[in-house]
Order: C-alpha cells, then structure tokens, then sequence
C-alpha cells in the first residue's frame, strides 16, 4: 500500500538537502527502504526527483546572486566566490557530476546559475549524479538488507 506520508518525508527531505540548507536525506530513503512497505523504485524516483527540483532552485539563487555580492551581509567571501566560478570554468558543467557529493555539491549548483549554465544542460547532468547516488545507496541498502 503506498504511504503518501513516506513519499512526502522523503520528498521534502531530498528537496531540502539540495538545497542550501544542511539536511539529509539518505538515511529517510535507507529507513523506508529498510521498511520494505514500499517499491524501491518508487522511493528513489520520489528522492531523485526532489533533489534534482532542490537543485534548479540554487541554480536560479545563482542566477539572481550576483545583485547582492557586494552587500556586507552576504554570507560568501569574495575570495572564496572567485575561487568557485575560477574552478568551476576550468572543469565546466562536467563538474555537475559531483553535485551529489556532499558540502561541494550544492555550491556548485549555485555557481552553475551564477555562470549561466544553460538550464537544460543543467537538469541532465545534475539528475545523472543526484539519481545515480540514491540508486548506488538503494542497491547498496537492499544487498546488504
């Protein structure tokens, strides 16, 4: 029987953990996969598709930044925002292939709207990493289960 609470949990949880904000939500997605209550393909969809739409919104926060780079409250050192966008032009959009990892992941989809990235170049390489990590964690989850 499908849970709407499960697939909204977890929803929420991989949306948010795209985001800026320091959440998780792997261990939402091992638990409910642990619980064996729902399709495994399901609750991957269900996370992939929540991270990858937590991601497009940092993309447009990079799009709309740079208004406010000079502001005294703006949370990111200059320095450190050159050395985003300097690394970020070396590799390119092939570096959306690490927006999974954590604490550089979510950075660099901030940078990617900061720099422009074509919003469907975007999406293809972010969903490839973010689907790919919860389908390695789901199958990792239910071999080891």
């Amino acid at each position: 029987m499908i849970d709407p609470a499960v697939y909204g949990a977890l929803f929420l949880a991989a949306f948010l953990a795209a985001t800026i904000l320091p959440m998780q939500s792997e261990a939402l997605l091992v638990g409910a996969l642990l619980a064996g209550n729902q399709p495994a393909w399901a609750l991957v969809l269900c996370a992939g598709v929540g991270n990858v739409l937590g991601s497009i919104v940092n993309w447009f926060l990079g799009r709309g930044i740079e208004r406010f780079r000079h502001h005294r409250w703006f949370p990111v050192k200059e320095a450190d925002l050159a050395q985003a966008q300097t690394w970020y032009r070396r590799w390119g959009k092939w570096s959306l292939l690490l927006s999974w990892a954590p604490i550089v992941g979510d950075p660099l989809t901030v940078v990617a709207g900061l720099l422009r990235e074509p919003l469907a170049a975007f999406v293809v390489l972010v969903a490839v990493a973010k689907f790919g990590r919860y389908v390695a964690l789901a199958a990792a989850t239910l071999a080891w289960a």
